[in-house]
């Protein structure tokens, strides 16, 4: 490949590498709409999601995914008692003391 073919290529694919990342979620509005989902308001839920998303693991998020789940059996509103009750179940004190500090800083 020239020099002046790659550099023609790098100029198209670098804007469509670019724009391809801002039609992802971030992890903290994918965190958030997973809290929703699992009951908790959604004011509660964005203020929670804007304090874990940086202390937590692409693996512990994930397995918060599962609290989503709960919802579906539960039509009423989450509360955050019952949220962590919930959450301590994934048995990792990590994600729990990190979820229950945001609980807490955002209940206040």
């Amino acid at each position: 490949m020239t020099l002046s073919l790659r550099r023609s290529v790098m100029l198209v694919a670098f804007p469509l590498v670019v724009l391809s990342g801002c039609t992802s979620l971030s992890p903290e509005s994918r965190l958030r709409a997973r809290l929703i989902e699992a009951g908790l308001s959604p004011r509660m839920a964005g203020c929670m999601a804007q304090r874990m998303a940086d202390r937590l693991s692409i693996a512990q998020l994930r397995k918060l995914q599962s609290l989503a789940s709960l919802r579906k059996s539960h039509m009423e509103e989450m509360t955050v008692d019952r949220f962590l009750h919930q959450l301590r179940a994934l048995e990792d004190p990590e994600i729990f003391t990190v979820t229950s500090k945001a609980a807490i800083r955002c209940a206040l």
